[in-house]
């Protein structure tokens, strides 16, 4: 008994030695400061997001580089947050039966969570949107990312969450071209008579009128079964659109001439976005720039094999000269006479710097 008592008091006295070296070379942390009667510990600090499944429509195929940054965004949400946050991408309006107006009335609303939307179709409900697809404003892709990285970009923010939108970054259409299956167009002349479908805003209307061609408007899932059938000559998008919607099988000539530059917006429901705690916020918004900084990356990707592609597919390829488009310009300053009333000056020459 004596023996196993000498040995515990020895075992002690080893730690007891052993605990005050360490006290030498580290000073022990201060107590804890004890909670008073009838209170409860403090909780580890910690940011807890909660579950959300959230749905994100956009206007093309599930090919597309719209629907691809969707996904992007989806998955970088879903990283940042543990899992807590998931996104399903509809392609093709699934969610708004193919009407792009309404799939913007759905994200106003709150229907749907997140979109990917052009301004084009934003200047349906807003005419400022149409600022910047005026023809030839944005005339390349260094003076279009200045312009909504700067002054021009920040004004349409403002009218975005005017409109119960909260803008998460700017994607991209890119530069608009025009196809049809009556002849090759390199001049005013060519167009005359053409119909042409258009998205639906009065701006390309009054646009493709000074042109010559009569305009017509139609959902984009109408498109493909119209050229087809004849019931329209052509349509203008840009080059991805036309290669993921396959609309070489039913249209024989493309004329370059980056008419017009057409952004996306990341967008999601304002009061969603207002009901987040600021760190959810804060990874929303990061997320945000980096599936639209993806998306666009994929979509001039895209568009530079495209001319190839479209070729390879028996398309005519004519790509206008910076003076077979001056041409086309003269013939825009009627457009911008009418469009500087309603949109106002301001506002574009914001994008002019």
């Amino acid at each position: 008994m004596k023996k196993s008592l000498w040995m515990v008091l020895m075992l002690v006295v080893i730690v007891g030695v052993f605990a005050v070296g360490c006290a030498a070379e580290e000073p022990a942390p201060a107590p804890a400061e004890e909670p008073a009667a009838g209170e409860e510990a403090p909780a580890e600090p910690a940011v807890e997001f909660p579950k959300m499944n959230l749905n994100m429509s956009v206007s093309t195929s599930d090919t597309s580089s719209w629907y691809k940054g969707g996904e992007y965004f989806g998955e970088l949400l879903s990283e940042k947050t543990g899992g807590n946050v998931t996104v399903t991408v509809y392609a093709n309006e699934q969610l708004s039966s193919g009407s792009q107006t309404k799939g913007i009335e759905q994200l106003q609303t709150g229907v749907t969570d997140l979109s990917f939307h052009s301004t084009i179709i934003y200047s349906i409900l807003a005419p400022e949107f149409g600022v910047i697809s005026l023809p030839w404003l944005l005339p390349n892709e260094e003076k279009a990312d200045a312009a909504l990285a700067g002054a021009g970009g920040d004004a349409i923010n403002e009218i975005l969450l005017a409109n119960n939108v909260m803008p998460l970054g700017f994607g991209e259409n890119g530069f608009r071209q025009i196809t049809n299956n009556v002849k090759e167009i390199k001049t005013p002349a060519d167009m005359d008579g053409l119909k042409i479908r258009i998205p639906g805003i009065n701006m390309y209307i009054d646009l493709f009128k000074e042109l010559g061609a009569d305009p017509t408007s139609m959902n984009f899932s109408e498109v493909f079964t119209s050229l087809q059938q004849g019931t329209i000559d052509g349509q203008e998008n840009p080059l991805s659109i036309i290669t993921t919607s396959k609309l070489y099988e039913v249209q024989k000539y493309i004329s370059l001439w980056n008419y017009s530059y057409d952004p996306i917006v990341l967008g999601i429901n304002k009061d969603l976005f207002d009901s987040m705690s600021p760190e959810l916020q804060e990874i929303f918004i990061e997320a945000g720039q980096e599936a639209t900084e993806y998306q666009k990356k994929l979509n001039r990707e895209e568009g530079a094999a495209a001319v190839a592609l479209l070729e390879a597919e028996g398309m005519t390829v004519t790509a206008l000269t910076d003076e077979e488009i001056a041409v086309f310009q003269e013939k825009m300053v009627p457009v911008y006479e009418k469009y500087e009333e309603i949109i106002g000056k301001d506002l574009i020459d914001a994008f002019r710097e």
